[in-house]
C-alpha cells in the first residue's frame, strides 16, 4: 500500500480524509502512484496533473521522505520508504506571492 497525503482542497473535492492509501502495480513511481489515485478517485483527475500532458500542474509539488520530488522524473523510482508504506508521498499545493 501507498500512503498519499493531500492538501486540504483536494481531500475536499475526493471527499477523503487526510491520508488515502492506493494500491500500485509494479514499481512504485511518481506516474503509477498518480495513474492509481486518479482511478480510484476520479474527481482528482487533472487537478495534480494536466489531462492532456500528464505533467504536474504548477504550484504543486511532490514530496517524500524530507526530499522535493516534483523535478525527478515520473518514472523513476519512489524511495523504498515511500513503496513500502512506511513514509507517505505528499501532494503539497505550493504559495506564490510575496
Amino acid at each position: 500500500m501507498i500512503r498519499i497525503v493531500l492538501p486540504a482542497h483536494l481531500r475536499t473535492l475526493a471527499r477523503v480524509g487526510e491520508e488515502v492509501e492506493i494500491q500500485v502495480e509494479g514499481s512504485a513511481t511518481q506516474r503509477s502512484v498518480l495513474d492509481a489515485l486518479e482511478a480510484s478517485y476520479p474527481v482528482l483527475r487533472g487537478t495534480i496533473r494536466g489531462h492532456a500532458t500528464h505533467r504536474r500542474r504548477p504550484f504543486v509539488r511532490f514530496f517524500a521522505c524530507e526530499q522535493d520530488l516534483s523535478h525527478e522524473s515520473p518514472d523513476a523510482p519512489l524511495p523504498d520508504a515511500v513503496a513500502r508504506g512506511t513514509e507517505p508521498f505528499l501532494v503539497v499545493g505550493a504559495m506564490a506571492g510575496g
